[in-house]
């Protein structure tokens, strides 16, 4: 049986749904999962562990008998967490058959198999009674639902379905509670992921239409490493302010709610953005606790973790406040997410309806991711783009855009260009065409022939930074419509690679063996195999500047694509070594729009000498883990060769690397 898959083509700059073997979704879905980076995190590990002790033994001192509700139980880890404190017995509730099937051999492997019953079903689906999945209900119930905003993997609705019906009134709960912060700050940095603002080009300044200014932008939560964004990117406005707090050990309502919080403006502003984080309180004293924020809020920074970060919410308008304000921050949530709205104190109303969902009525937040935003609103990049199209442009130029929702025409047209085109988006001054690159004719461009063929390129199907070579096909297609010294704008792009030692990004890949003294290999292999399925054989994106590393080479271009051409019939090929000690390889595309104007897409500055890398904030890098990174991170060195290989029918770079120890 076979399933289809969507995969982006870089010959079409679409999303093909493509024949896979009935295994692949299973397979990516564990290799891509987050169950290595949790079993890797420490602190959450250590805080469980303390406050689950802390849990049983206080049931214990009542003279009850223990019986947990384990909801989420991934690998068991809790629940022998439980059993190993004392408990009498504990139902683990997993939903993922591979993953509960890797908690039975788990559970199995360390001697726990009497007291841990693995149920491999949702837990609002759990039954109990003597024909039942639990045959009593647990005092003490134990979960790990939690998402970057708390409440997105739907934690609200499982909580009370489970005090409803799974477990006992005054239960026992780890953790006990969760606590909600949230600051209001300014931050041009963050505020330029939400709003195109006005472009500077040529004298004259490009305002964005009115129904852009106006909306309220895209209501889905922005969660990033918020460690990686300076304290000097933005103004606090408010002090850290506690938004609302949820007892886990009483009865939950998933229903809406809102809750305000009421502060005074520390300092003037334009209030734009609120950053927020939580905190888990292992047990009813607050005394363990485990904390999701960012680093700069406290001395030294404790752990690592990828899947839970921080928030960023954007506030429907941006503010002007005052130092003194009185201002009131609301926070609304439904049964899986927040948001935010901000109200002077004296005119806000508590008899009023609680602010609306924002919801994006501009259409440009449903086209433009947030980097994308933020990638638009690049000062810097824009003059790039702009001088290159002053060299090139002149007052007889006909011009054609291929790129998803870029500036590039109106910044032609503004720069006097006789005619400029655009497939795939419409933009003032600028003539639409509503048909795809290989669709267009002479007809279509009023009888006349392309001078100027222009992209960033930038396709919104994009994943892997190669899959910006449709620009490269569509140069192609348009070939015969090109005069004989048409510019192409980029005339070329280069695929660079450095080898890296991640600071921590390489816990995603590294096997775990023993977490807290149980051996968990057994998902350590089912991974593996996942992993080796195919995974392990392709590179994946990652925004390298929420994930510092160091660089142990010099980038390298390792293939060139020559736009000036056309696609080439016959593969190209590059091979080399690397010498270095590396978690894997990091990959980007530098785009060069002339011989001597080049936008990255990935490094931004030289590397240092001691190897720091700053990297873009707009696009995604492609990352290649070497199958073993944790143990090339000691003090051997190895040796790394590789082979690059363009396939022009799949428009997809092939990669192989061999590592051997020196």
């Amino acid at each position: 049986m076979k399933t289809f898959c969507g995969r982006a083509n870089p010959t079409t700059g679409a999303l093909d749904w493509v024949e896979e073997s009935e295994e692949y979704d299973f397979h990516q879905e564990i290799a891509r999962s987050c169950y290595a980076d949790m079993l890797h995190d420490g602190d959450r590990n250590e805080k469980y562990n303390q406050g689950i002790r802390a849990a049983v033994a206080r049931l214990k001192a009542r003279g009850e008998r223990v019986v947990v509700l384990d909801i989420g139980t991934g690998t068991g880890l809790l629940s022998m967490m439980a059993v190993t404190a004392g408990a009498d017995f504990c139902y683990a509730v997993e939903v993922f058959k591979p993953m509960a099937e890797a908690a039975q051999s788990i559970v199995k492997k360390n001697g726990f198999s009497d007291k841990i019953k693995i149920i491999n079903k949702h837990s609002t689906d759990v039954t109990v009674g003597p024909d039942g999945d639990m045959q009593e209900k647990a005092n003490l119930l134990i979960t790990e639902l939690f998402d970057t905003e708390l409440i997105g993997e739907g934690a609200l609705p499982s909580y009370e379905h489970a005090h409803q019906n799974l477990v006992q009134e005054g239960c026992e709960a780890v953790p006990h509670r969760a606590t909600v912060y949230a600051q209001l700050v300014e931050s041009e940095l963050l505020w330029s992921w939400a709003q195109l603002q006005p472009v500077e080009a040529e004298g004259a300044q490009l305002v964005p239409p009115p129904a852009i200014g106006r909306c309220a932008g895209a209501h889905s939560v922005c969660d990033i490493q918020l460690s990686q964004v300076s304290p000097a990117s933005f103004t606090p406005l408010s002090p850290l302010c506690t938004m609302f707090s949820v007892d886990f050990s009483k009865p939950v309502s998933s229903a809406f709610q809102s809750r305000s919080a009421t502060f005074v403006a520390q300092s003037a502003g334009r209030a734009q953005v609120v950053l927020s984080w939580w905190d888990l309180d292992m047990d009813p004293s607050g005394t363990i606790v485990c904390s999701m924020a960012p680093s700069w809020t406290y001395p030294q920074p404790e752990t690592w973790r990828d899947h839970w970060m921080q928030s960023v919410y954007f506030l429907p308008v941006e503010i002007q406040v005052a130092q003194g304000d009185e201002l009131s921050l609301t926070v609304c949530h439904d049964d899986y997410s927040l948001w935010f709205c901000l109200q002077s104190h004296s005119s806000a109303d508590l008899s009023a309806s609680p602010p609306p969902r924002p919801c994006c009525t501009c259409q440009a937040h449903l086209v433009w991711t947030r980097p994308r935003f933020g990638e638009l609103n690049d000062r810097r990049r824009t003059e790039s783009y702009v001088g290159a199209l002053r060299s090139v442009l002149s007052e007889d130029s006909v011009g054609v855009s291929v790129s998803d929702g870029s500036l590039l025409p109106v910044f032609a047209h503004m720069l006097g260009a006789k005619k400029v085109l655009e497939t795939n988006s419409l933009r003032g001054g600028v003539e639409l065409l509503e048909i795809r690159p290989e669709q267009l004719t002479c007809q279509d461009l009023g009888g006349e022939r392309i001078s100027v063929l222009m992209g960033e390129p930038f396709f919104s199907s994009s994943l892997l930074p190669w899959h910006s070579l449709f620009f490269w096909y569509c140069r192609s297609a348009l070939a015969g419509l090109l005069q004989p010294n048409a510019t192409i704008l980029p005339c070329s792009a280069s695929l660079h690679m450095v080898a890296v030692e991640f600071q921590d990004l390489w816990r995603i890949r590294a096997p775990c063996g023993t977490c807290e003294g149980f051996d968990v290999t057994p998902m350590d292999e089912m991974i593996q195999r996942s992993l080796d399925f195919r995974e392990s054989r392709e590179a994946e994106p990652h925004p390298l500047w929420e994930y510092p590393c160091r660089a142990l080479t010099q980038s390298a271009a390792v293939m060139t694509f020559d736009f000036t051409q056309c696609v080439p019939q016959q593969p190209i090929s590059s091979q080399g070594s690397l010498s270095g000690r590396c978690h894997g390889v990091a990959l980007w595309m530098e785009i060069h729009l002339t011989d001597d104007i080049t936008v990255s897409a990935g490094l931004t500055q030289p590397i240092s000498e001691q190897g720091d890398c700053v990297w873009t904030r707009h696009r995604k890098q492609g990352v290649y883990f070497f199958s073993s990174p944790w143990e090339s991170s000691g003090d051997g060195r190895t040796a790394v060769s590789y082979r690059f290989t363009f396939e022009p029918g799949l428009g997809d770079v092939n990669m192989d690397f061999s590592v051997t120890s020196q």
